[in-house]
């Protein structure tokens, strides 16, 4: 089993999920000083576009399948470095770059490695949430995740009851954190809403009916924002997992215009989602953001795919922030690993995923006198 790819090609999709209604200021319950974390990944996004900006070569040769080049350059391509990745990731390298921390640019020593050998989604995605890779995990069937996660764990812990939610968009994510042992309340396929309660939602749920549908297992991304928008503001949970796919289903189209432009707009939600939550008092001061992707892709012609036979697959990226993480900027010298999401995410919250399941990867380093540049 390799990657997963389906369907068509069929035109940009507007982005809707900005409809969603202003934020409610709830009052301030028991745990308000409790801290709290975002989780988001980027299916298959590659640490080059991350760290060096679209690549022109693949936007004006054959390899990218772009539309219009014309267009596309105009909308990611800078000379100057700095502006052309954030040209894609504004909100990345204008925000998180400088009050967080960035690992993965290979070019400064500072690889993250997937260490699952299979360098596809779900047993990357194993690897991220359990800490460790699991060679039964060789497929992406929808076979329940033999795995406790660090989302099921932490939904177990004293002060996080009910308080930890997933949306995704691939309909394997039901089965990776199995919800039928787990209990977790995992939104990954359908509407946005399966019993709206309000206006609002019945709406949102219209304006993905009226999406178009590209692939058999992958739903638009704009399904997965609406429904975690949504939780942030209305049920405050203090673990959201958002799980985004259209930049890995675009780029096995070898789409790379619209690949480029999936990873715009997670950039944009994850702006919203991020200044969403700090206008709120349950969140503000006390909220980390964690990013990553579950796999790499290949580095030339083979960019748009990934699986075992492609070695480059297994370099990927994260980033960090939030008021644990005192090291800013890009890291230089510090190696990190897939194994390692885990962990973080658990002591972003002040809990130790380690404890829990022995032989887990320790924490990324965030705080020290280490510092990137």
């Amino acid at each position: 089993m390799t990657a997963k790819r389906h369907a068509s090609v069929l035109p940009s999709l507007i982005f809707i999920v900005f409809l969603v209604a202003p934020v409610v200021i709830a009052p301030l319950g028991a745990q308000q000083n409790a801290d709290r974390v975002i989780v988001v990944t980027l299916d298959g996004m590659r640490w080059q576009e991350v760290f060096a900006g679209a690549n022109r070569g693949l936007i004006t040769g054959p390899d990218g399948g772009v539309a219009d080049s014309g267009f596309t350059l105009q909308r990611f391509w800078r000379d100057d470095l700095d502006q052309r990745k954030q040209a894609i990731l504004p909100f990345l390298w204008g925000t998180v770059a400088r009050k967080g921390l960035l690992l993965g640019d290979s070019t400064l020593g500072s690889a993250v490695r997937v260490t699952n050998g299979h360098r596809f989604s779900y047993p990357g995605y194993n690897e991220l949430f359990s800490g460790a890779p699991d060679d039964r995990i060789d497929s992406n069937d929808k076979i329940p995740n033999p795995n406790v996660t660090v989302l099921e764990w932490l939904a177990g812990r004293p002060g996080f009851a009910h308080s930890v939610e997933v949306f995704g968009s691939w309909d394997v994510f039901s089965a990776i954190f199995n919800v039928g042992r787990s209990k977790l309340p995992v939104n990954a396929e359908g509407l946005p809403f399966p019993a709206p309660t309000t206006e609002r939602q019945r709406l949102m749920n219209r304006m993905a009916e009226w999406a178009p549908t590209h692939w058999k297992s992958e739903r638009l991304d704009l399904a997965t924002m609406a429904g975690a928008l949504d939780a942030l503001k209305t049920r405050h949970p203090r673990v959201l997992a958002v799980l985004l796919g259209e930049t890995d289903e675009w780029a096995h189209e070898r789409r790379y215009d619209l690949y480029l432009d999936a990873a715009r707009r997670s950039d944009r939600f994850i702006q919203l989602l991020w200044e969403t939550a700090q206008s709120m008092p349950e969140y503000r001061g006390r909220t980390s953001l964690i990013i990553a992707t579950d796999h790499g892709r290949g580095s030339a012609r083979d960019w748009s795919d990934h699986g075992n036979e492609v070695l480059s697959a297994g370099r990927i990226w994260m980033a960090v922030m939030g008021p644990k993480v005192t090291i800013n900027g890009i890291a230089r010298g510090q190696q990190g690993t897939q194994s390692q999401f885990a962990a973080t995410i658990a002591k972003l919250v002040g809990e130790d995923w380690q404890s829990a399941r022995p032989g887990a990867a320790a924490p990324i380093r965030v705080s020290g006198d280490i510092r990137g540049k």
